[in-house]
């Protein structure tokens, strides 16, 4: 397994929607296991690809947080979001292409959601809880959205310049 590159925000690769998977082949089973380890050893609970410049449809998460609880890596191909709950959660999100930075984002609190697993068949669960929230992150990723676009554009700016200077302290 290879750890990858996580891109830093803002990169234009970030803001692209993600082409749809056509078929399941042996390097896109390769890139999902890379995508979990970079996630792991980053350490996140969930990825998609466009974050390591992959433009497909693929994310990967883990959302077991409880110590001592085994991990339940999922890694879904396409993932669709077929339901979703009226009633919210808010929740304190951070990204792994947006370090150390944190804020609340208000999501449905419950979703439904289509996907293709490793094994090729399709798959089809609701989440609830972190789970909920992660899944519909890493979708968001997949239409070119981040968590920071669900806030005030002045707060957005702010998070943006600090990047940028992030950026270029990390060029250095």
């Amino acid at each position: 397994m290879t750890i990858r590159n996580i891109l830093l925000h803002p990169d234009p690769r970030l803001k692209k929607i993600a082409t749809p998977i056509v078929d399941l082949s042996d390097e896109l089973r390769v890139l999902a296991d890379d995508m979990l380890a970079t996630m792991y050893e980053a350490p996140g609970i969930g990825l998609a690809a466009p974050q390591i410049g992959v433009l497909e449809r693929l994310i990967v998460l883990d959302c077991v947080k409880e110590e001592g609880a085994d991990p339940r890596p999922v890694a879904m191909f396409n993932p669709e979001i077929t339901a979703s709950s009226d009633e919210l959660s808010v929740y304190d999100e951070g990204c792994l292409s947006i370090p150390e930075i944190y804020a609340e984002v208000t999501r449905p609190a419950e979703v439904s959601v289509r996907w293709m697993g490793l094994d090729g068949a399709e798959h089809n669960e609701t989440f609830d809880g972190l789970w909920a929230t992660c899944v519909q992150h890493e979708i968001d990723h997949l239409n070119g959205k981040l968590f920071i676009d669900y806030l005030k554009p002045l707060k957005r700016q702010m998070i943006t310049r600090k990047m940028q200077k992030l950026k270029r302290e990390l060029a250095r």
